[in-house]
């Protein structure tokens, strides 16, 4: 069973700014993979689930130690402790498309 459609979106924002897209599952794929390694450790919590006929929107807790420096940024070792919201829409019963935002 496919979860998501193979014509796939997703949107990354931080404070109202696109950080990220995809708009593939190839594209998801590779950009999940390249996430996970920048962290040594990570873990979230959904805080709330608010669900509708089309879509499901969860509030998320997120904290994550980082891997590496970040260019420009924060070094490796900085520990982060977001808020965020992950919107999630559905089409024919799967996964078309992707908004987190923190």
């Amino acid at each position: 069973m496919r979860f998501y459609r193979p014509v796939f979106a997703l949107r990354t924002t931080l404070g109202g700014q696109l950080t990220d897209a995809t708009n593939s599952i190839d594209e998801f794929r590779e950009l999940a993979e390249k996430s996970k390694s920048m962290f040594s450790e990570r873990e979230q919590h959904i805080t709330t689930l608010t669900l509708s006929e089309n879509s499901a929107i969860a509030d998320i807790s997120y904290r994550g130690q980082l891997a590496a420096d970040i260019p420009g940024g924060p070094s490796a070792g900085t520990v982060l402790d977001l808020q965020g919201q992950s919107e999630f829409s559905f089409k024919g019963g799967q996964i078309s498309k992707v908004v987190d935002r923190s």
